[in-house]
């Protein structure tokens, strides 16, 4: 019986993991975090794991702590589990190495995030999961949401059955944080298909008092070797045990998956093999140039070999599952090994073919991509099958990236002919805790639950968190969704902060004959004015349907403040006509009063206000034609602007810092950058700035104390400069004042460039000296 329900991969995995669970011993790092949240509120809320016990979860004082505890629990004959990503899994490296020699079903799921080298990241790549390869843990990896559910079973039943601690990992945000509609396995089902004669097994052999044992010995060169070659056996066979483990799964789930998953034609003769997020970009990828081979005649046929179980790594699975007539490998490692003759997975490979019958008969070469979740597209994935083709084929390559410096990456071509026409593709740009994640939450779900529509989700944020940009990628559809990168050309666009237009290229994104959704404060007249001459002809020259709300507006006037994203969300359903907007709108309305209901009556009126205010007030504004030549707008040059702001900073802060090459951060290979930055990046992002009202103001500088961007500042000012002020500087007099000039005057200044519409100052001031006012 399915069992649809939208949710991310965190949830998706740790849904499952619970109920294989009697301890979960953890240390929240992002972007593992979510798996023991859940885990813990289900724990408090009663829920039962498979023996009908609550599980008990501990949140321990490091990474090493939460492995440490789970090494005892294990010891004493438990099932444990452990979440974690990146250098909290660094930590737990010593005793991974002890569980793994000491045989303990131990499971961890793993959130694969980069490992921080000449800068910190929380973005996701392989390289924390790689650097573990060698500990004996059995290494299972899941490519989407509902992979990391399925895996999440096959990990826990094919730890205790092969008598091996499993790391089940998935990328670190682009699959723990990509909300996804999926068929959630019967866990009841699932529990049922436990080995309980090795679980048993398992048991008997805890420490225990009643029948002692000796463990943890230290051992010298005599007996050392020979104990550990004496585990060959059980990993040897491990593959065979996931296969079974896999294939009982599937029963449960109608899911067959595989040690070793092939996608394409059955005759290719150019295969790419990776693993994680990636794969059903490169499924895309196949069947476009398999659809393409056909029309041309090339005789070349295209497949994808994705890795599930990486280690054990067999030879006998991944050679079984290659077709026959394959000429050439490209191997894809989501991992930088400074100094290695290649990545990990390439090693892999090349030495399963190189010691095959194969060897000799079969190209293989390797790259890179993904790095820090650096955006991986179907046009990228066929330019690796372009270079796999040439003649000379470039090896230890890159994609995503323009190396100008070591000429390792590949050039892209745009795929015009590719379609995605049975998908709905909208992007949201929002300021960081405007809301605009959060309803794009509550759209997918309302869209995947009640529309009965694939939906998918993924968020790109900055490092500023709130009042950073974050971008919102959707995609609904009838048919399952595939597409595991960034948005590019989407049916529906929305800029929920007006600062945007001047600063990013949005409407670019927009695909021709779509939508565009400005939140703005802007009548048709002043968007004449005011909107850049690009954008303008953009809109008019592609036929793109412009429509504004003023979120900002409806949202104070019901009383929300700065919460506009339901105003916005109604404004999206009332747009779009991906369903009835009453239902829509109704289904909003529902989840308000759940969401709300212990705030009382009148915080939930007002939400409701919002969505009936937000499909009321959206307007289609009629684009002039004489948008179609709209005069560009100047750049303004600076002098004197250092080289790093030109080069590095700017681009940045446009978000076009994909678009930066290798040669860009010459001198800065160290991770090291110059100080003073900040002056330059002045983002405007303001709504309402703060207005002194000087008479009113006692001059006691909490508004400077509590802002968080040093936008409002006091100032002193002696006679000379208070007479020498610019016009409209205005002054009063200094209230107190000990042993300063006579005469010194005071005034408090604000950096519309700097503030971020908080109100944090105007909430503090108690004489309501400072008044928020449209910017």
């Amino acid at each position: 019986m399915s069992n649809y329900v939208t949710v991310d991969g965190n949830q998706a995995a740790a849904h499952v993991a619970y109920d294989f669970t009697e301890v979960a011993a953890i240390y929240p790092i992002t972007p593992s975090s979510p798996m023991a949240e859940h885990t813990d509120r289900w724990s408090a809320q009663g829920r039962l794991n498979m023996f009908g016990q609550r599980v008990q979860l501990t949140e321990m004082q490091s990474e090493a702590g939460a492995i440490a505890a789970i090494h005892g629990v294990l010891q004493s004959g438990g099932l444990g589990t452990s979440f974690t990503s990146s250098q909290g899994l660094m930590l737990m490296v010593p005793v991974l190495y002890r569980i793994a020699g000491e045989r303990l079903p131990g499971v961890l799921h793993v959130a694969s995030r980069t490992v921080g080298t000449h800068a910190m990241s929380i973005f996701g790549d392989h390289s924390d999961v790689m650097a573990c390869r060698d500990t004996g843990f059995a290494q299972l990896s899941s490519g989407s949401v509902q992979e990391a559910a399925d895996m999440a079973a096959v990990a826990h039943l094919a730890a205790v059955k092969g008598s091996i601690p499993f790391m089940h990992f998935f990328d670190g945000f682009r699959t723990s944080h990509e909300l996804s509609r999926i068929d959630m396995p019967d866990t009841k089902e699932l529990t049922a298909l436990m080995d309980t004669e090795a679980l048993d097994r398992f048991r008997a052999r805890a420490l225990n008092p009643e029948h002692p044992m000796l463990r943890a010995t230290v051992q010298n060169g005599d007996t050392y070797f020979q104990q550990r070659e004496a585990n060959n056996t059980a990993y040897d066979q491990l593959a065979d045990v996931v296969e079974g483990v896999m294939a009982q799964v599937a029963g449960v789930t109608g899911r067959k998956h595989h040690v070793f998953d092939y996608y394409g034609a059955a005759d290719a003769t150019d295969v790419v093999v990776a693993m994680g997020s990636v794969s059903g970009t490169a499924q895309e990828a196949c069947d476009y140039l398999n659809a393409r081979a056909q029309a041309d005649g090339s005789g070349k046929r295209y497949g994808y070999l994705q890795v599930h179980l990486y280690r054990p790594f067999s030879a006998k699975h991944f050679l079984g599952a290659l077709p026959e007539t394959v000429q050439r490998i490209a191997v894809l490692d989501r991992c930088k090994c400074m100094g290695s003759a290649g990545e990990p997975l390439y090693l892999d490979v090349s030495s399963v073919i190189a010691n095959s019958d194969r060897a000799g008969k079969v190209t293989v070469i390797g790259g890179r991509y993904g790095l820090s979740s650096k955006d991986t597209d179907t046009a990228q994935i066929v330019a690796v099958f372009d270079n796999l083709a040439a003649a000379e084929p470039k090896r230890g390559f890159t994609i995503g990236i323009n190396d100008d410096v070591t000429n390792l990456s590949l050039p892209v071509r745009p795929l015009e002919d590719f379609e995605d026409g049975d998908i709905y593709s909208c992007k949201f740009w929002g300021l960081g805790g405007d809301g605009t994640v959060g309803a794009n939450h509550n759209t997918i779900r309302i869209l995947g639950d009640c529309a009965d529509m694939y939906a998918q989700a993924y968020f790109e944020y900055d490092s500023k968190k709130s009042f950073g940009v974050t971008k919102s990628h959707l995609r609904l559809s009838k048919k399952p969704i595939r597409s595991t990168y960034y948005v590019k050309r989407a049916d529906f666009v929305a800029c929920h902060n007006q600062s945007y237009v001047r600063q990013y290229d949005m409407v670019q994104e927009v695909k021709p004959g779509g939508t565009f959704l400005l939140n703005t404060s802007w009548t048709p007249e002043e968007l004449d004015a005011n909107l850049p001459g690009k954008m303008k002809r953009c809109i008019a020259q592609n036929g793109i349907r412009l429509f504004t709300v003023d979120a900002v507006e409806v949202a104070q006037r019901v009383g929300l403040g700065s919460h506009i994203n339901t105003v916005l969300q109604a404004a999206f359903f009332q747009i779009a006509g991906l369903m009835p907007v009453e239902q829509a709108l109704d289904y909003m309305k529902d989840a308000a009063r759940k969401s709300y209901a212990r705030k009382g009556d009148a915080v939930v009126a007002k939400n409701v206000a919002a969505i009936e205010e937000g499909a009321q007030k959206c307007v289609e504004v009629a684009v002039p034609a004489s948008w179609a030549d709209a005069p560009l707008d100047e750049s303004a040059a600076e002098a004197d602007v250092p080289a790093v702001v030109e080069n590095i900073l700017r681009p940045v802060n446009a978000q076009k810092g994909d678009d930066l090459p290798v040669s860009a951060f010459a001198g800065y290979e160290d991770g090291v950058i110059d100080m003073g930055l900040t002056a330059y990046e002045k983002r405007g992002i303001a709504v309402k700035t703060p207005e002194w009202k000087a008479e009113t103001c006692i001059q006691c500088n909490r508004c400077a104390f509590v802002c968080p961007h040093a936008a409002i500042r006091p100032y002193l000012l002696d006679q000379d400069e208070a007479r020498n002020a610019p016009e409209g500087f205005e002054t009063v007099t200094l209230k107190g004042g000990k042993n300063l000039p006579e005469g010194t005057r005071y005034a408090i200044q604000v950096s519309q460039f700097d503030c971020t519409s908080c109100g944090s100052c105007a909430d503090v001031c108690p004489a309501g000296a400072l008044d928020m006012q449209p910017a």
